[in-house]
């Protein structure tokens, strides 16, 4: 979109992101991509560094992986075929949270307070 008398061009988030991505495409160069789009080289580094501070505040998230707990059979969630099917021995279910940083595992078990998961967090944020 043009704006007012001069033609300052306005970029949208959206289309702001689609090219910023394609300056991380591997082998992009980042001055090819500022002419295709109009922009100077300059700026479009300004909108990288921008992007690059505005991702540190956020939140960072990682996939999380769901893993059968050590010694639970794979078919946990099927019926018993016992010969007594009212008599099931009731399971103890257990959660814990793993974190693997830079081949460090931290794992976090059920119950844990919300400072002990925050101080474990800080610790692994310090060390990176």
């Amino acid at each position: 979109m043009i704006n007012g008398a001069i033609g300052r061009r306005r970029w949208s988030g959206d289309e702001r992101a689609r090219i910023l991505e394609e300056t991380l495409a591997p082998g992009a160069v980042v001055s090819a991509v500022a002419r295709r789009h109009g922009l100077t080289p300059q700026q479009l580094f300004t909108w990288r560094r921008e992007a690059r501070q505005a991702a540190e505040t956020l939140p960072a998230f990682v996939p999380a992986v769901v893993a059968q707990p050590a010694g639970a059979s794979p078919e946990a969630g099927t019926p018993s075929r016992s010969p007594h099917p009212r008599r099931r021995a009731r399971r103890r279910r257990t959660a814990a949270i793993e974190i693997d940083v830079g081949g460090v595992k931290v794992t976090v078990e059920n119950g844990a307070t919300r400072a002990t998961i925050e101080a474990v967090i800080g610790a692994l944020k310090g060390g990176s």
